[in-house]
């Protein structure tokens, strides 16, 4: 193969020609600290607050509702951990997922240590998660003195889009839950911005986290979307930018491509998943259809991301099969970009409930904007290969 394959578009996605012509000045003539007064300050300002906008109105949000940080993890920490009535009322509750990113789950089982009582939700087989097991989590304090006070919710987070097996979650109805119990309801929306429609009015959601490197902007630039009225603290402490709420001087250039970015994934939204969609379904297809005891974890129909292929091949060890795609110039991935390099079975595939076979025969394959059917078609046919020659081998 003279040119390599690359299916690993949910770990992360390369700058788009035109966002690094936007980014550029930034490193260069217009270098100045966005805090200054004088001229390249003031441009480097302007700059950010045009992202802040390009930010806002690709979700339906305002400008000041929108926060920049260092990305998806970030922006899930000072979500979550930042929100100051988890700690009220001798402690609070949280409801999340046994299925969301590393940077949810830690940061929850960091509060746990301090006596915050999480509930973490187990979804079906296809990684859903049933808004009425949201509501029947729901605690509601008991007040009778301190110390026998029920811990009562006080946040929701629930991920837009599973980063591994593809599957869109009911946000629209676990916001219409969480406002009709007065509860802020935050979603990780890191895998689903730029790839799916968002609208945090219509989604009903009162933070949400998304991070420019997964489509087609910069890496180490992401934002945190607050709707006004909702409480938050500091993180980080220092001067006073964005708002007081997150200091540090500012990544002008990440933000300016990151704002370049999300309006270019907006503008080319619905032709990019159209195409993309017929490949993805083409490779289901076909890796179903020629590969025996292969199986697709996550939704079967639309309900998953137009580029996610996640399969799992029984009586094969999935390490072994990215490995040898790897030298066939194909890039693959076991699941999350996060724990790349981690022998444990993805927490994931363990919450829908797979055999311990299955899981360990996991490969996730993702598509991007630049996917062409002869790379599928190609990747398929290796892919075959590759499975028999395992399967003929195994002891």
């Amino acid at each position: 193969m003279k040119n390599r394959i690359y299916l690993d578009y949910a770990a992360t996605s390369p700058v788009l020609p035109e966002v690094l012509d936007e980014m550029l000045p930034f490193f260069t003539e217009k270098y100045g600290n966005p805090s200054g007064v004088y001229g390249t300050a003031r441009e480097a300002r302007q700059a950010v607050e045009k992202a802040r906008r390009q930010v806002a109105e690709a979700i339906g949000a305002e400008p000041a509702e929108i926060y920049f940080t260092s990305g998806g993890s970030e922006s899930d920490n000072m979500a979550i951990q930042g929100y100051p009535d988890i700690r009220r009322i001798c402690n609070g509750h949280i409801i999340t997922t046994k299925i969301e990113h590393h940077a949810v789950l830690n940061a929850c089982r960091s509060l746990e240590k301090d006596g915050v009582l999480v509930t973490y939700l187990t979804p079906d087989r296809e990684g859903l998660i049933s808004s009425g097991d949201v509501e029947r989590a729901i605690t509601e304090p008991v007040r009778r003195g301190c110390d026998e006070i029920k811990q009562q919710t006080v946040l929701i987070s629930v991920m837009t889009a599973n980063n591994e097996i593809g599957t869109i979650e009911p946000i629209r109805k676990i916001g219409d839950v969480a406002r009709r119990y007065g509860i802020p309801f935050h979603t990780d929306a890191v895998q689903a911005a730029g790839a799916i429609p968002l609208d945090v009015n219509e989604l009903m959601v009162d933070m949400m986290s998304i991070s420019a490197h997964k489509f087609y902007g910069p890496k180490g630039v992401g934002a945190l979307y607050v709707r006004k009225g909702t409480r938050i603290s500091n993180l980080i402490y220092g001067g006073s930018q964005e708002r007081g709420l997150r200091a540090g001087t500012e990544n002008t250039a990440g933000i300016v491509g990151m704002g370049k970015a999300i309006e270019i994934a907006v503008r080319d939204l619905e032709s990019n998943r159209n195409k993309i969609r017929k490949l993805r379904d083409f490779m289901i297809s076909e890796i179903l259809k020629n590969i025996p005891e292969s199986v697709l974890n996550g939704t079967t129909d639309d309900g998953r991301l137009d580029n996610n292929c996640h399969f799992s091949f029984r009586g094969i060890d999935g390490e072994a099969l990215l490995l040898r795609l790897d030298l066939a110039g194909i890039a693959a991935s076991g699941g999350s970009a996060c724990t790349s390099g981690n022998r444990e079975p993805s927490h994931v595939l363990q919450a829908i409930g797979l055999d311990e076979e299955l899981m360990n025969g996991s490969i996730r394959f993702t598509l991007g904007r630049d996917t062409t059917e002869e790379e599928i078609m190609e990747t398929v046919s290796v892919t075959w290969e590759i499975v028999e020659d395992l399967r003929r081998f195994q002891v």
